[in-house]
C-alpha cells in the first residue's frame, strides 16, 4: 500500500495490534497554513518551556518535551487523533495488512485508563476472556494513570511469545481481575466463509484490510460452486468488526450494490476531506494496474437476498457497509445498533518516519445520514439472549468516550421496520439458567439463525 495515496482507514483507537478510521495522504501547503501564529499563545508556550529546562526537577531533553506538547495539542482535540511515533507508525501501515504483533485488543482512553473497545477474533485476548467494556488499570507492576495511550499499547506489544499481566476492573465483579497473556503475532483473517445450509451462504468479516475486497469475491465465488449455482439468500455478518480501509468498505459494498452507486461521502473543512466514492473500481482498488476482483463475480450476488448482521461492537467501516446497503434498500440490517464513530482521520506523514493522526472529516452515508456518536439503527431489532440488554448497558460506544465529536446531521426518520423485534426463544433449562454466548457462525448462533428464517420467508414470499 502506498502511503501518500488517498486509501482510507475507517475503524476506532490504537489496537495493542491496531484498527482505526484513516485517510493516507501527505501534508500539502494550504492556505491554513499560512494564517498568522498566536503570537501571546506561543509566548505562554516558550515560557513555560524555558522554565520545565531550567528548574524541573531533572534534566528534561527539548526532544520529549515537544513530543509531549503534540501529543497534548492532539490528544485534547478528540479520542481518535494522535501522535504515531516511529514504532507507531510503522506498526500502523503493517496493522492495515493483517499482520501485527500484540495481545489483540482494540483500546481507547477513558479518564487516564486503557478501556478496551473490542477483543479481535482468534487473538490472545478473545481466547483469554477479555471483554469489551473493561479497564486497563495496570500492566504488569505498572499503573496506566498517567500513561498515554500510546505509551500503554507500546508496553502491550512486544516479543511474540512474552507475557504480560493485565489487571482490569470490570462492571459486577467485586474486586480487579488479572489475566496473563502471551504475547503472539497477530494474523487477522479478514473474510470467513461457508455454506451454513442448502442453498444459504454465510460470510463473516472480522476488519477491513488492504485484501479484503478480494477475499470477499474469493469467498462468494467458492460459495456458489459448493453450492452449484446460485444462492437463495446470505447473511454478512458485520459483528464486533471494529472498523479498517475505507477502500475495503468501499469494495464490499460494490459487491452488492449497482455498479456506481454512491456507497459513502465524506464532509470536512478542506478540498482534500470532501469525497464522494461510489461503486466503481477506482474508488475500492489499491492502485492503477490493478485488476478488478469484483469484476468476475457472477449477476447473481447483486441480487441475492441479503441479511447483514451488527451489534455495538460494528464500528466505521462496518458501519459505511451497513448504512449503504440500508440506504439503498439492498439488504435488511438485523442485529442491535452500532458503535457510531463516524469521523475520517487522515494520517499525515511528517518525515523522519512519524505522522499525526488528525480527524478531518465526518462521514455520511449515500441517504445523508450522519453516524457520528449515534451508529446504524437496525432495520429488526434481534438481541442475543445470552447477552440480552448488556449490548445497550456495558458496551461502549462513540458517544461514551470523552471528547468525541458531536452528530451536527438532525435525526432522520427511521426504516419503516426498526424497531420489529424477533421472538426470543423459551428458556428450555429453567428460569435459573443463563444462555452461553455462541461463537459467531456456530450452530447455535441466534442471531444468525434468525437471519437465516428471515431469508426463507423472503423466499417463500417471493415463491409465490
Amino acid at each position: 500500500m502506498r502511503l501518500l495515496e488517498k486509501a482510507g482507514l475507517v475503524g476506532l483507537g490504537l489496537v495493542a495490534g491496531v484498527s482505526l478510521s484513516l485517510h493516507f495522504a501527505a501534508i500539502a501547503d494550504k492556505e491554513t497554513l499560512a494564517t498568522p501564529l498566536p503570537v501571546e499563545e506561543l509566548r505562554a508556550f516558550s515560557e513555560v518551556f524555558g522554565r520545565i529546562k531550567s528548574d524541573y526537577v531533572e534534566p528534561v531533553t527539548d526532544k520529549k518535551l515537544i513530543t509531549e506538547a503534540i501529543n497534548g495539542m492532539l490528544n485534547g482535540l478528540d479520542p481518535h487523533s494522535a501522535y504515531l511515533d516511529t514504532e507507531s507508525f510503522k506498526e500502523l501501515q503493517v496493522g492495515t495488512q493483517g499482520e501485527f504483533g500484540g495481545l489483540g485488543i482494540e483500546v481507547g482512553m477513558e479518564e487516564g485508563l486503557v478501556k478496551v473497545i473490542s477483543p479481535i477474533e482468534d487473538t490472545p485476548a478473545y481466547h483469554a476472556g477479555i471483554k469489551s467494556g473493561d479497564l486497563v488499570i495496570k500492566l504488569d507492576d505498572t499503573l496506566v494513570k498517567g500513561l498515554t495511550l500510546n505509551d500503554a499499547v507500546k508496553r502491550m506489544r512486544g516479543k511474540p511469545g512474552s507475557k504480560i499481566v493485565l489487571t482490569i476492573i470490570r462492571k459486577d465483579e467485586p474486586k480487579p481481575l488479572t489475566f496473563t497473556l502471551a504475547r503472539a503475532v497477530i494474523k487477522v483473517q479478514s473474510v470467513k466463509s461457508k455454506l451454513v445450509e442448502p442453498g444459504y451462504g454465510f460470510v463473516r468479516i472480522t476488519q477491513f484490510q488492504e485484501h479484503t475486497g478480494e477475499n470477499l469475491a474469493t469467498a462468494l465465488e467458492n460459495l456458489i460452486k459448493q453450492n452449484q449455482g446460485p444462492l437463495k439468500g446470505m447473511v454478512l455478518d458485520l459483528r464486533n468488526d471494529p472498523g479498517g480501509l475505507l477502500t475495503g468498505a468501499v469494495g464490499v459494498s460494490a459487491a452488492f450494490l449497482a455498479k456506481n452507486a454512491l456507497v459513502v461521502y465524506t464532509e470536512g473543512r478542506t478540498e482534500d476531506a470532501k469525497m464522494r466514492l461510489f461503486a466503481s473500481p477506482e474508488n475500492y482498488l489499491h492502485g492503477n494496474g490493478k485488476t478488478d476482483y469484483l469484476k468476475t463475480l457472477p449477476d447473481s450476488i447483486k441480487s441475492v437476498p441479503l441479511v447483514v448482521l451488527v451489534n455495538g461492537g460494528s464500528a466505521s467501516a462496518s458501519e459505511i457497509v451497513a448504512g449503504a446497503l440500508q440506504d439503498h434498500k439492498r439488504a435488511v440490517i438485523m442485529g442491535t445498533q452500532t458503535f457510531g464513530k463516524g469521523s475520517v482521520q487522515t494520517v499525515l506523514p511528517l518525515g523522519n518516519n512519524t505522522a499525526i493522526k488528525l480527524t478531518t472529516s465526518r462521514y455520511y452515508t449515500p441517504g445523508g445520514r450522519s453516524i457520528q456518536a449515534k451508529g446504524i439503527v437496525p432495520d429488526i431489532l434481534v438481541e442475543d439472549p445470552a447477552t440480552a440488554g448488556q449490548d445497550s448497558m456495558f458496551r461502549l460506544r462513540e458517544a461514551d468516550l470523552n471528547k468525541h465529536l458531536t452528530n451536527e446531521k438532525p435525526s432522520v426518520e427511521k426504516p419503516d421496520n426498526v424497531g420489529k423485534t424477533a421472538p426470543t426463544p423459551p428458556n428450555t433449562k429453567g428460569d435459573t439458567a443463563k444462555p452461553v454466548p455462541a461463537e459467531f457462525g456456530a450452530k447455535n448462533d441466534y442471531q444468525l439463525n434468525q437471519a437465516l428464517n428471515l431469508l426463507k420467508g423472503m423466499q417463500i414470499l417471493h415463491g409465490k
